[in-house]
């Protein structure tokens, strides 16, 4: 990875992390966010990690397996860093599905934390 600019390497960790906590134990994101952490999850917008932590662990599946497609990481002029990821998702015996997520990442006190989350599950209703 000594190859790969500072914040692709940073983007790229958060990622690992984020989801193998999401598929192990959803209950400890907590670590990642901040009370002025918002999350936006299908629409609906939740703000605070209390209220984040709730969301996520209260989602109608037992378990869950996130494949990651792609991602991709930039800089922003602040020192943050926003990441996007595209993968498939298995909840339980539903089908996989395809899934699209946005994080803006921030060092605060030396540790990387998520300020602003964004997911949609890749469907379209053509109707």
């Amino acid at each position: 990875m000594g190859d790969k600019p500072i914040w692709e390497q940073i983007g790229s960790s958060f990622i690992q992390h984020y989801y193998q906590l999401f598929d192990n134990d959803r209950t400890q994101l907590g670590a990642i966010y901040i009370d002025a952490s918002c999350l936006t999850w299908e629409g609906q917008q939740f703000q605070g990690k209390a209220a984040i932590v709730e969301k996520l662990s209260s989602l109608p599946f037992q378990k869950i397996q996130h494949s990651i497609t792609s991602q991709d990481h930039q800089p922003t002029p602040d020192s943050c860093i926003l990441s996007m990821v595209v993968g498939q998702l298995k909840a339980d015996e539903d089908p996989i599905m395809g899934f699209h997520q946005m994080f803006l990442l921030k060092n605060i006190n030396d540790a990387w934390v998520c300020t602003n989350d964004m997911f949609r599950l890749a469907l379209h209703n053509f109707g």
